[in-house]
């Protein structure tokens, strides 16, 4: 009985598939690469900017671009909080975030909810309107116009009302509502229990992932809150730290000093100071949210 010769299907399976497994190493090792280079050049210019902030005004003029200095200096925060009104602006800041953060979530996920929902009448033109904001706005002097003649000058309420809701993150929240399942919501109906019930007992504490990803965006904005506290507070006393901290920068540059600080640092070491003052807070809260964070903006990218 002859013996059945080996086909070329048989013999080239073995061969294709470590040609297939050596491809794919290949492209996952460029993947790291790229991931890695990606994540140096992140990483490095926080590094020099701290290294920076730290480091002696000698040793940063023989080397301009520093990574690891030898010889620290804290001139630089010293100058910072040498100024009475820094404590004050900090826990102005931390008002107008803790604050304007709360009263985005709420009146967000109270717009959310109900455009989440298909059975409500009329739900497409109004998340019409709302798209329609993203790409038209009225502009600064008519935002400007429009809070004077409400007169909220050199009130909070200029600053949490003018970005009460964020289109953008009023979609990602709109989207993880409708993600979940329909049946917890029949369910519910069916036990008699009424929409705010539902929205409060059963739809939020199943979007926590999604409550803290907008809670951390609508955070970020209001720290980080500039132009308009520049544009509607004429109050120095209720500017926020981002102000005060460009004020610093300004004296420091204009190389003016005062009584309480006659000595002042270089400028570019001032600039890294402020820098890591106004990025800190932020930094250290994001660890705390970073898995609240990956899985609500996946969960909420699920259905358009």
């Amino acid at each position: 009985m002859e013996q059945s010769k080996p086909t070329t299907a048989n013999v080239s399976l073995p061969i294709s598939a470590a040609r297939r497994q050596s491809s794919n190493m290949l492209f996952d090792w460029i993947n790291y690469f790229l991931l890695l280079l990606y994540a140096l050049i992140c990483f490095i210019p926080i590094l020099h900017v701290f290294a920076t902030s730290i480091a002696a005004s000698s040793e940063l003029a023989a080397h301009p671009f520093l990574l690891i200095p030898t010889r620290f200096s804290l001139d630089g925060f010293r100058f910072i909080f040498s100024s009475n009104t820094l404590p004050r602006s900090l826990i102005t800041t931390i008002f107008i975030t803790v604050v304007g953060t709360a009263l985005n979530v709420i009146v967000t996920s109270l717009l959310a909810y109900p455009l989440s929902r298909k059975y409500l009448k009329g739900r497409n033109p109004v998340m019409l309107m709302i798209v329609f904001t993203m790409l038209f706005a009225g502009g600064m002097i008519p935002n400007f116009l429009l809070v004077k003649s409400l007169g909220l000058l050199n009130s909070y309420w200029s600053l949490w009302l003018t970005g009460l809701v964020s289109p953008f993150i009023l979609i990602i929240l709109k989207s993880f509502f409708q993600a979940l399942p329909d049946e917890l919501e029949e369910s519910a109906k069916i036990d008699g229990a009424k929409d705010p019930y539902i929205l409060l007992r059963i739809i939020l504490p199943l979007s926590l992932p999604a409550i803290a990803t907008i809670s951390l965006f609508y955070a970020v904005g209001h720290w980080n809150t500039f132009l308009s506290a520049i544009l509607y507070m004429n109050d120095q006393s209720k500017w926020p730290i981002q102000v005060l901290l460009r004020q610093i920068v300004t004296v420091s540059t204009a190389g003016v000093g005062d009584d309480e600080f006659t000595f002042i640092p270089p400028s570019n070491i001032v600039r890294a100071s402020v820098i890591v003052v106004a990025t800190l807070p932020i930094l250290l809260l994001y660890p705390f949210l970073q898995k609240y964070f990956t899985k609500g903006v996946l969960l909420g990218s699920v259905k358009g």
